[in-house]
């Protein structure tokens, strides 16, 4: 029997062809050609004709391997072709590894070459480097001289400000080389501590004269000199002094004025606080370049600052004089006291309320003052680019909590006071003289008093204090819907109204008329009234666009809310008498208003 190869036979049913793992299967079993299981199923087969099946398995795949082999026999002369030109190949490959190995020598040595000029050049910079380092510390070090030389020869001439351009370049040299020269250091500071006392007995000296062309001079030598802190010191001290001066003059001539007992147009006390506020601004505006060169931005906040001082020292002064020439303190209590003692008999009249007028308006002027001068530097402040925005608020507060504000509310608690008995008082005799005009369907009270309400509501509104258009307005509610409301009743509540409307002839027409009238009255008082809303509303929107007091302003129905009040006592409470009223009344009426 020809020997098995190392393969594998299957089942004659299932019989494939497989040259990696050969296998030779049976019904029940496999086996693999070449190993031990093979050679022992082999050895223990009992049945001819499986060994018959299984021989002929075998020469199958006998013969089929001996198609694989002629198959690669027959790729022989390919193979020999390409192993001859795989030789051609590695020659040329010999030729390429040689000119690589030559270009690699080539490149090596150019790097070896590179990295030795590289290093040269290195040094070469670096030795540059120290030369030029050494000749700017030779120049440095000339320069130092020539200042030395240069600060000497301009203070023996007293051209200071050469002398403190040569500090400056000195001082900027030795911060750039300070471990050299102390020899030259301390010559320079010498140089240096002897300018600084000229410059500050000169510039004390020009200040005490006021001379400004000399100060000048001399606070532009502060930032050469390296004290730009205290040169912005002095020099706002200098401000400071010019507007205490012009103040304290104005304000002796207002106090010699009032001595002298001179016309109330004479003592101008809006004038004196005009041209301090005036003053502070000026100072502050004609001198912003020079502030700013001295501390920067800084410096203008400093100088507002300094300046407030001053506002709230003079200010305050002026404003505490005006309440003692104009007795606002004996006024407010004859007023009050007046209030108390309404049903007593013989008490003393009031003050005249057109002198209490002119009052009003000069403590309105010196509201609207302060308020303008405060929007002024907070709006100053603001516009300051490189200020911490959290100043702003602080400053605000500062301005409102000094000396000045606080006698401003003082004022405004007697302005108050003022008003509400000019308001009061207006209010009262245009109640008494009230009279029928020709050729109108009310009387003059209505007309009268409205116009007092709405003077008194403007003046209130104008002084921007929202605590002050509060007080006015309560007073204003409580006039109309007291003392006015029961004047409109007075007109329908006449004895015997209804029997006179059927008397025949003149009286008819006359009684008609009034009756008509006293209907307008009340018709018109309500037109008024929220005609006035409307005007206060109005105003109140106007101040708070035009001024600083917008957070105060912005919800105007907290103000105009004693005004709606107001509205409904006056004309809800009438409208349903004036409807009963009209029934009873013919349609031929003369006078009255559909």
């Amino acid at each position: 029997m020809p020997s098995t190869p190392n393969g594998s036979v299957h089942h004659y049913h299932k019989q494939t062809h497989e040259e990696d793992e050969p296998t030779v299967s049976s019904p029940t079993t496999s086996i693999k050609f070449g190993t031990p299981e093979a050679l022992d199923y082999v050895r223990n087969l009992t049945d001819v004709g499986a060994m018959t099946r299984l021989l002929h398995e075998c020469i199958a795949y006998q013969r089929a391997l001996d198609v694989d082999l002629d198959n690669l026999l027959a790729q022989r002369t390919d193979l020999d072709k390409h192993l001859l030109h795989l030789q051609k190949s590695a020659d040329i490959l010999d030729i390429v590894k040689a000119d690589a190995d030559y270009m690699l020598s080539n490149v090596s040595s150019t790097c070896d070459l590179a990295d030795h000029v590289s290093a040269k050049v290195r040094e070469l910079d670096l030795a540059q480097s120290r030369v030029n380092s050494t000749v700017l510390r030779i120049d440095a070090i000339v320069e130092r001289g020539n200042c030395i030389e240069g600060v000497k020869n301009a203070l023996e001439s007293e051209d200071y400000e050469a002398a403190a351009k040569y500090v400056q370049t000195f001082l900027q040299i030795d911060a750039k080389y300070k471990d050299s020269g102390s020899e030259q250091r301390d010559q320079l500071l010498a140089s240096k501590k002897q300018l600084e006392g000229i410059v500050r007995k000169r510039l004390s000296a020009a200040v005490d004269q006021r001379d400004h062309p000399t100060i000048l001079r001399f606070i532009g030598l502060f930032s050469p000199l390296g004290l730009e802190e205290e040169g912005l010191q002095v020099y706002v001290g200098y401000l400071k002094k010019v507007v205490s001066v012009r103040s304290r003059l104005e304000f002796e001539h207002l106090v010699e004025l009032m001595e002298q007992n001179h016309t109330q147009n004479q003592v101008n006390f809006v004038g004196c606080l005009t041209n301090l506020f005036k003053d502070i601004v000026l100072a502050i505006e004609e001198n912003d370049n020079i502030l700013r060169s001295l501390c920067g931005e800084d410096g203008i906040v400093y100088a507002i600052c300094e300046l407030q001082e001053e506002c709230d020292s003079k200010g305050s002064l002026i404003l505490k004089k005006y309440m003692e020439y104009r007795k606002l303190a004996k006024l407010s209590s004859e007023i009050n006291a007046q209030n108390k003692n309404l049903l007593a008999v013989g008490a003393p009249e009031g003050p005249d309320p057109r002198e209490v007028e002119l009052y009003l308006e000069e403590i309105l002027s010196l509201m609207q003052l302060g308020e303008d001068y405060t929007g002024y530097v907070v709006s100053k402040i603001k516009g300051l680019s490189s200020v911490d925005p959290e100043l702003v608020p602080r400053a605000t507060k500062s301005f409102r909590s000094g000396s000045f504000s606080k006698v401003v509310q003082d004022i405004i608690g007697f302005y108050v006071i003022l008003e509400g008995f000019f308001m009061v008082e207006n209010v009262r005799k245009a109640v008494r003289i009230d009279e029928h005009v020709p050729d109108s369907l009310t009387t003059s009270m209505v007309d009268d008093v409205f116009y007092v309400l709405q003077s008194c509501l403007r003046r209130a509104i104008s002084t921007s204090n929202i605590s002050s258009v509060i007080a006015v307005l309560s007073g204003a509610s409580s006039l109309l819907s007291n003392e006015y409301h029961e004047a409109l009743q007075q007109k329908m509540r006449e004895p015997n109204l209804g029997a006179k409307l059927f008397l025949g002839g003149v009286g008819v027409q006359k009684t008609g008329t009034e009756i008509a009238t006293a209907l307008n009255n009340m018709d018109v008082s309500s037109e008024y009234v929220l005609k006035l809303k409307h005007e206060i509303e109005e105003q109140c929107a106007e101040v708070s666009c035009n001024s600083h007091l917008s957070k105060k302003y912005k919800d105007h129905g907290a103000l105009v809310y004693a005004i709606y009040v107001c509205y409904l006592v006056v004309v809800k409470q009438h409208d349903n008498q004036v409807k009963r009223c009209r029934q009873h009344n013919t349609q031929g009426k003369p006078g009255l208003r559909t």
